[in-house]
């Protein structure tokens, strides 16, 4: 039986935030077809997914510009249709009523914990006043760097009681998020590579709430295509000698990985993928241009070079070109579905049936794109029958 399902996005202003919001009110409006939207053939009992009219948005941002003139702007750039937008636009302004203020560690003053317990009451409000069965918060926040290992990070109950002084910072943005989710009894994604739920603590702290949470870091363009071409190498015995990569990109996320910080977390995503498909002897060197005129859209160009029978040395080069707002947006929408299906499934801890959708898996080393693809319709197939 369907049931009203709370899509809670952290990031709720951004380019994939706003493009899976728009996405989703031209699917109810029938405006659009769902171009990318797995779960619409997936052999599965449908009636376990939330509906599209079933879905009620809201979220958290730092950022206050309201969702409508986000959508502009993106029209503007060619990644939503005028007619869309359009369409659409009442709905956004409804939707931006939803939207509360983020947590900022610059402008946030006293405790972890008193944030956590705002983002968290937040959570619980919504999901309350909408009269929903569960509310998955999906993480799709700007990209954060690595964090270094704290004995916090390790042990749930130090990480409580580090929260709750004011004078130290023990938990990145992303990290807050999850916890003030999992505080509130929310299911988690990260589509990000940001530290997030990955933190040991915060781990055992989904355990002990019996939570199941997937991620992380959408797997969209590029390292789609290598989980795809890298096993033809290894399934046709051909010696992968390098694979390089330039990914150029600008909007935001340009200008967010321009610092090289920010930027390590999503090239060490991105490379552990290829070392596990590949060996870590393969030289795989992977890095991010910030081009500002090129807006919304991002382009990756790869060469491999590798090796045949008697020594023959070639190559293959391709370029990836296209918005990877669009690529993500309906990747989103199918989470919070599959999400709350498990959910409601009593399934608790890492989804890694949900590899499929990552760079970086959570719950398994599995990498191989036919290998996660037989893992998600195997699970879905399974859903509603434990018991």
């Amino acid at each position: 039986m369907r049931q009203r399902c709370g899509l809670w996005l952290m990031g709720a202003r951004g380019s994939v935030a706003t493009t899976a919001i728009t996405g989703l009110l031209a699917l109810r409006a029938g405006l659009v077809r769902p171009v990318g939207c797995v779960t619409e053939h997936l052999d599965m009992d449908h009636e376990l997914l939330p509906a599209w009219d079933d879905l009620v948005v809201g979220g958290h941002d730092i950022v206050c510009t309201p969702l409508d003139k986000r959508a502009e702007h993106l029209a503007a750039t060619g990644l939503i249709s005028h007619t869309v937008l359009t369409a659409v636009a009442d709905g956004l302004r409804a939707v931006d009523t939803e939207l509360r203020g983020g947590y900022h560690p610059v402008s946030h003053t006293g405790s972890l914990a008193s944030a956590a317990a705002q983002l968290a009451a937040d959570i619980e409000e919504f999901r309350t006043r909408n009269d929903l069965a569960r509310v998955v918060v999906v993480n799709v926040t700007s990209t954060e760097p690595p964090v270094p290992a704290l004995p916090e990070h390790e042990d749930l109950d130090l990480l409580v009681e580090a929260l709750n002084d004011p004078q130290r910072t023990v938990l990145p943005p992303s990290s807050v998020g999850a916890y003030a989710a999992l505080r509130a009894g929310a299911p988690y994604v990260d589509f990000t590579p940001s530290p997030g739920i990955r933190l040991p603590a915060l781990l055992e702290l989904a355990r002990r709430k019996g939570l199941p949470y997937a991620g992380a870091d959408g797997k969209t363009g590029e390292t789609l295509l290598r989980t795809v071409l890298a096993p033809m190498f290894t399934a046709r015995a051909l010696d992968v000698r390098s694979w390089a990569g330039t990914n150029l990109l600008g909007g935001g996320d340009g200008a967010n990985l321009a610092d090289p910080a920010q930027a390590k977390g999503k090239l060490e995503s991105k490379a552990r993928g290829l070392a596990q498909l590949l060996g870590e002897h393969v030289t795989a060197p992977l890095h991010i241009d910030n081009v500002a005129n090129l807006g919304e859209r991002k382009v990756a160009w790869d060469h491999v070079a590798f090796e045949g029978f008697l020594g023959a040395q070639m190559s293959l080069q391709f370029t990836w070109d296209g918005y990877d707002s669009a690529l993500a947006a309906p990747l989103v929408l199918d989470l919070a579905r599959l999400v709350s299906a498990a959910h409601a499934d009593g399934q608790t801890g890492a989804l890694s049936e949900l590899a499929f959708f990552f760079k970086d898996p959570l719950g398994t080393d599995e990498h191989r794109f036919a290998e996660q693809t037989r893992m998600l319709a195997d699970w879905a197939a399974r859903l509603g029958q434990r018991g």
